[in-house]
């Protein structure tokens, strides 16, 4: 990878508060100071690829060009075996590409009522990010992160956000939900994909 100078402020690519909530207590140790796409009057970015990785990298070279700063973005969302991976990219969606709107209730309504009477409720949450330096980077930093569970009929918990109050993790016999932020930040797919992050700025000498 090219030489690179260290990494003092980014933008966020997002303007999801939850989001912009756990990646701002898992980007605080670095010391790196991480400015929301909204603080600087950034629309957000189109998202019509059918990967997250290919819109995070949308979305990161979005807010880089509009910034002049380095960016960083994540595209993630849940996938369920027996539905072919949906809602996958679409999660955040998912209820409003069926003509309801675009909030989390919506959108768990419809996935339960997808999987009503189905016995195999295995799922995953998926995490990609992307950090770019420039709207041009020819080299992306490419993190990725995968939580095993399954989702339950009933919610569970007031904490997280999206799909958390019905992604069950067996093991522990709660629902993302239900942890801790610091515990969730932890073992999470974004908290995975953020580890890998960390190590590959490391490596480049961003951090």
């Amino acid at each position: 990878m090219a030489s690179l100078t260290r990494l003092e402020r980014i933008v966020m690519a997002s303007n999801n508060p939850g989001k912009l909530r756990e990646f701002g207590a898992l980007l605080a140790p670095l010391g790196i100071e991480v400015l929301s796409q909204a603080q600087l009057g950034i629309s957000e970015a189109e998202e019509p690829h059918a990967t997250f990785v290919e819109n995070a990298l949308a979305k990161a070279r979005h807010a880089a060009r509009a910034s002049g700063l380095p960016a960083l973005a994540d595209d993630s969302g849940i996938c369920v075996d027996v539905l072919g991976g949906a809602p996958g990219v679409h999660s955040a969606r998912y209820a409003a590409l069926a003509g309801g709107p675009r909030d989390d209730e919506a959108n768990n309504a419809r996935l339960l009522e997808q999987l009503r009477d189905l016995p195999n409720r295995r799922a995953h949450y998926a995490c990609v990010l992307v950090l770019v330096r420039s709207a041009d980077d020819p080299q992306p930093l490419i993190a990725e992160g995968n939580w095993v569970g399954e989702v339950i009929a009933e919610r569970r918990g007031d904490g997280g956000f999206g799909y958390d109050p019905y992604f069950l993790l067996p093991e522990l016999g709660q629902t993302a939900a239900q942890l801790t932020a610091e515990h969730k930040n932890r073992i999470s797919h974004r908290g995975q994909a953020m580890r890998e992050l960390v190590a590959k700025l490391g490596s480049a000498g961003l951090v």
